[in-house]
């Protein structure tokens, strides 16, 4: 036997989430919904409104199905009841920036330096932050709950700070 390809894959990237919120943002009208309520509160038909307007024409029994769906997965939640003339409106808010972009193709050597020197400067943060979230071990399960309390502390400690209103 001849090996015709071999190609060997670093790890440059850890993506933290949950298998609930990945299956609940797969649907494109769902990852649409997360992204149009950040910063906003809306309806059912205002979503459904903008969702139209965005190329998504869906029901409204549909949306209110996709909504339970990311309600459900903690994605997003209801932020305010209004009665009006006998019917009740949900109005929907999410905690959570969804940012849908490509990494464009000559991102490692444009920003390979700034990768480097920010790494450093974090190293010594990481050092001190596995000291407060447990130490390392030789158990695989361990260590990769670990680096995901890690990558989420950092991953809300930047939140914190770019979303800091100025």
């Amino acid at each position: 036997m001849s090996t015709l390809l071999e190609k060997p894959i670093s790890v440059n990237r850890i993506l933290t989430t949950s298998i609930g919120h990945a299956k609940a943002i797969e649907d494109p009208a769902r990852a649409k919904i997360v992204q149009m309520l950040y910063n906003r509160n809306l309806n059912a038909e205002q979503i459904t409104l903008q969702l139209k307007k965005q190329g998504h024409k869906k029901a409204l029994t549909t949306i209110r199905h996709h909504l339970d769906i990311l309600k459900e997965s903690g994605l997003i939640e209801i932020v305010r009841i209004e009665e009006s003339r006998g019917a009740i409106s949900k109005f929907y808010g999410t905690s959570t920036k969804l940012l849908d972009y490509e990494t464009p193709k000559d991102f490692d050597e444009k920003y390979s330096g700034l990768i480097k020197s920010t790494s450093t400067k974090l190293e010594k943060i990481v050092h001190s932050m596995s000291k407060k979230t447990g130490k390392t071990t030789k158990s695989d399960v361990k260590r990769e709950f670990n680096q995901y309390l890690m990558m989420e502390i950092v991953n809300r400690a930047m939140t914190s700070v770019l979303e800091a209103k100025t």
